[in-house]
């Protein structure tokens, strides 16, 4: 089905890093494949969710939401939908924080950390819809109690194509102070700038998010941000950005340094425009938070890439793949840690321990042994890179203290060449030599900046002046450098 490349990777990593020095006695599993989820009738997938609310720290691999296609190809009873919207009804969730990783000594896209908060509940994921002709459409709501208040009418409108499209959906608000809480806490132990992301200058509805954001800020964080130095750039006050705004900026402020909350779908659109910007998908964080009925949160992390496929077939097939497996462990850690927070007594241990994990990868890409999407066709295959790493984890541990982070030279950060992606062999060199070309006008070999200023307004990502206008007014913001 493709799922099993990441299975078998993170089964390398468990067998070879962490079973050395690590109890996983108490650990729970649950296979969430599709076959899995077939054979038990989803019951595998409402057990993992009840041990989630138990533990509290999860650490889930990629899955597929099979197509029609895949349904039919794996026998599957029915097409399961995602396991990820069952996860966040049942752990109350929150927000799903998406952070750039870093290692330190290469340069993969953002200087510094980027911080995403992406409420994890309401929009267009939870729609309701019907295809529809000719006729009227009226949206009422039922209040609870109908003793106490009477229907309401959201909406009532005329439909006049004969093939339309009706959708209704809510943007629950209850949890956002939680969502604040967290991405603000987030922000000011991370040192970077927070902004605020809606539409609510045209879906009105969406002023009730930024209301109940700012409301927390000012009463229990603005000072804090104050003293920080960290709102010196914007005015002193924390800043809302138009989602369209919010994209711009995104590709513009490459030196990193600042977070973003927004809803659901803004999140999860800029969040991948982030991966883009950072080098991939898998060099983003993804995690969960959600809500025990005791006020503990409940974190499940995983990757945000997806189940590299193609990887696995050419493990069937004999070939040698080299499988970065970075988002995943980072993934893994981050449970461990969160996991060690219940039990303080193993939290040194644990914590030493996750430390050598990273410190030993970051090691082995820094040094060229990583794999070949970072260190190029040189580069490890994925049990080659995994049995490197477990080296290091082995020298690591066996030193009394954990091992002091390594902090890269001014400007010795190494630059990761894009071309080792493994998405640049669909990339048609002849027509971008041809697209340089064109607006390489003089033909010396390099753009100047008025044909870089061509350029740019030729493809329109020219960055404009703001209007004066308080409803469209955007600050000309730059995250502080430190």
């Amino acid at each position: 089905t493709g799922e099993e490349m990441s299975w078998y990777t993170m089964t390398l990593i468990c067998d070879k890093w962490v079973a050395p020095f690590v109890d996983t006695s108490r650990w729970e599993y649950f296979d969430l494949s599709c076959k899995s989820r077939d054979e038990t009738g989803d019951k595998v997938l409402h057990e993992a969710v009840a041990s989630g609310i138990k533990t509290g720290a999860i650490f889930k691999e990629p899955t597929i939401t099979p197509s029609a296609e895949q349904v039919k190809a794996m026998g599957l009873k029915k097409a399961f939908g995602s396991p990820n919207g069952a996860m966040r009804r049942g752990w109350n969730g929150i927000t799903i924080s998406r952070d750039t990783i870093h290692i330190p000594g290469i340069k993969l896209g953002f200087d510094r950390p980027v911080l995403f908060e992406r409420h994890a509940v309401g929009g267009e994921y939870g729609a309701g819809w019907k295809k529809v002709g000719k006729g009227r459409v009226l949206t009422t709501f039922f209040p609870e109690d109908l003793s106490k208040e009477k229907p309401v009418v959201i909406d009532g409108r005329e439909v006049t194509n004969n093939d339309s499209a009706v959708v209704i959906y809510d943007n629950p608000l209850d949890n956002v102070e939680d969502l604040a809480h967290i991405f603000f806490k987030r922000c000011l132990e991370a040192k970077v700038v927070p902004y605020v992301v809606t539409k609510k200058t045209v879906f009105k509805w969406q002023e009730g998010f930024w209301v109940k954001m700012k409301k927390v800020f000012d009463a229990d964080y603005k000072d804090k941000y104050v003293a920080a130095g960290l709102l010196d750039t914007c005015g002193g006050d924390l800043t809302h950005l138009i989602s369209d705004a919010a994209t711009m900026q995104i590709i513009r402020w490459t030196s990193g340094g600042f977070g973003m909350a927004c809803h659901n779908y803004d999140g999860d659109m800029l969040t991948d425009e982030v991966a883009q910007v950072h080098r991939s998908p898998g060099f983003i964080t993804s995690n969960l938070v959600g809500k025990r009925a005791d006020g503990s949160l409940i974190k499940e992390f995983e990757a945000s890439h997806g189940t590299v496929a193609d990887l696995w077939h050419a493990h069937l097939r004999g070939e040698e793949t080299s499988m970065n497996p970075l988002g995943m462990v980072m993934a893994l850690v981050d449970a461990m840690d969160h996991a060690a927070t219940f039990d303080p007594n193993s939290k040194a241990a644990v914590n030493k321990f996750t430390l050598s994990v990273k410190e030993a990868m970051f090691k082995a890409f820094r040094e060229g042994n990583g794999t070949r999407d970072l260190t190029g066709p040189k580069g490890l295959t994925t049990e080659q890179f995994v049995a490197a790493v477990a080296a290091d984890i082995e020298l690591f541990m066996k030193a009394p203290q954990p091992p002091v982070p390594y902090v890269p030279p001014p400007e010795a950060a190494k630059v990761a060449d894009r071309k080792h992606r493994r998405a640049y062999s669909n990339v048609d060199e002849k027509a971008m030599r041809a697209f340089f070309d064109r607006f390489d006008t003089d033909k010396n070999g390099d753009i100047s900046f008025a044909e870089f200023v061509d350029m740019a307004l030729t493809l329109g990502i020219a960055p404009e002046k703001e209007p004066d206008d308080d409803e469209h007014k955007v600050l000309e913001l730059t995250p502080p450098q430190q």
